[in-house]
């Protein structure tokens, strides 16, 4: 059910699971306590990178972790890629995703769009491409049982189909979301800055699907391309945050709202805006996840059988491939060039990295990041704290400046 839902699927499965086994408040608490130790990390950290993120030693550990980050985006490409990319099919809903955000610059939501409306008539149609397992986790050998889990085999009362509930709730949380988005409006005007966020980022939870991953490139493409608030390594450098502190990886949409608000603070102190920033960001983050499960998980049942929903859901699935390879390619060429120029060819219109401004440090961290992760199979964290401390000795020593 959550992979069918816009937003970040971990974070919704665990109000799910809490609501399942606790009811309402069981859902806030697990889906809240999710969220909130992440966002403190992230919080305290973005200080320190708006503070000291000129000192050398600071700036070694973000140059680092970039060239970790390339390596693990790419590798959630290949992790995707293999299990979502069965058939041609498929693998031409990637190319056609890649192109279209990457040459013709295309709205990501007319992209999930497209998709779904494709993998929807081919579900209705019944064609074989469609069928099959499209979900994010890999296969699990060993089944557990009803019997066996927390919750047991019966069907608590909470979770059966109430629709008188579910529009009362929808309607607590819809206001609980759409008040402050409308409040901002109001009384800041539709070009304050804390407009934008909470506009955009209302926006990025209704028709963000595939996972994190795919909600970066969004994210990506507008905050960097579209409002300006942060340069392409800026981004690399929050994507390295989120990847190093507790929580789901979408934390990283705090730090683009907190430098946002930090860069375009009117009359407020930089910081006292950054954090109002930093809080609103999440709000409208993560409040629809709330809405969307409590309103729809006592129907879950009934959804999880829809072989048109699951089709739709699969080409979602490969068209976010495409996109993921698209947020690696545009991270691998401002990570790996200190200049890169914009292609226009009539409609099309792409960056090109200046070969001559190749980067020799970071490409040395990137290969070696990308042996650890493909060749050897370390893990994540080890291989960002090889990378940073790489980072740091490569800016102490002189060798980047």
């Amino acid at each position: 059910y959550c992979m069918l839902l816009p937003g970040p699927e971990a974070q919704q499965l665990a109000a799910y699971i809490g609501w399942l086994l606790h009811k309402t408040k069981g859902g806030l608490v697990a889906g809240g306590l999710f969220v909130l130790p992440g966002f403190l990390a992230i919080l305290g950290l973005s200080y320190l990178y708006v503070l000291l993120g000129h000192a050398p030693l600071i700036e070694g550990l973000f140059f680092g972790l970039k060239a970790a980050v390339l390596a693990v985006v790419i590798q959630a490409v290949v992790r995707i890629g293999s299990r979502a990319l069965r058939n041609n099919v498929m693998r031409g809903i990637a190319v056609a995703a890649f192109v279209a955000i990457f040459f013709l610059n295309a709205p990501f939501p007319l992209i999930v769009f497209a998709a779904a409306l494709g993998g929807y008539v081919g579900g209705r149609l019944g064609l074989s491409a469609f069928e099959g397992n499209a979900g994010h986790g890999f296969a699990i050998d060993n089944v557990v049982h009803d019997r066996d889990t927390a919750l047991g085999e019966g069907m608590p009362d909470h979770a059966r189909p109430n629709l008188a509930w579910s529009l009362k709730i929808s309607g607590t949380f819809l206001v609980l979301w759409l008040t402050p988005v409308a409040g901002l409006m109001v009384l800041l005007g539709p070009d304050d800055v804390f407009t934008h966020i909470a506009t955009f980022f209302s926006q990025m939870a209704v028709v963000t699907f595939g996972g994190a991953y795919a909600v970066l490139a969004y994210v990506a493409q507008e905050a960097v391309g579209t409002y300006g608030w942060l340069r392409p390594g800026e981004m690399l450098d929050g994507l390295g945050l989120a990847e190093t502190t507790p929580g789901p990886l979408i934390m990283v949409t705090q730090f683009v709202g907190f430098l946002a608000a930090f860069r375009d603070s009117g009359t407020l102190h930089p910081l006292v805006s950054a954090t109002l920033g930093a809080i609103l960001t999440t709000w409208v983050t993560f409040m629809p996840c709330f809405l969307w499960i409590f309103a729809g998980a006592p129907f879950v049942e009934g959804l999880r059988g829809n072989r048109a929903l699951s089709a739709a859901l699969r080409a979602i699935t490969a068209a976010v491939v495409g996109v993921i390879l698209n947020l690696a390619l545009w991270f691998a060429i401002h990570t790996l060039f200190r200049d890169v120029r914009t292609v226009q060819l009539a409609d099309v219109a792409f960056d090109m990295p200046v070969l001559a401004s190749l980067h020799v440090p970071a490409l040395l961290l990137a290969l070696g990041a990308a042996v650890a992760v493909f060749r050897f199979k370390v893990g994540m964290i080890p291989t960002l704290v090889v990378t940073s401390a790489a980072g740091v000795a490569f800016f102490l020593s002189g060798a980047v400046g």
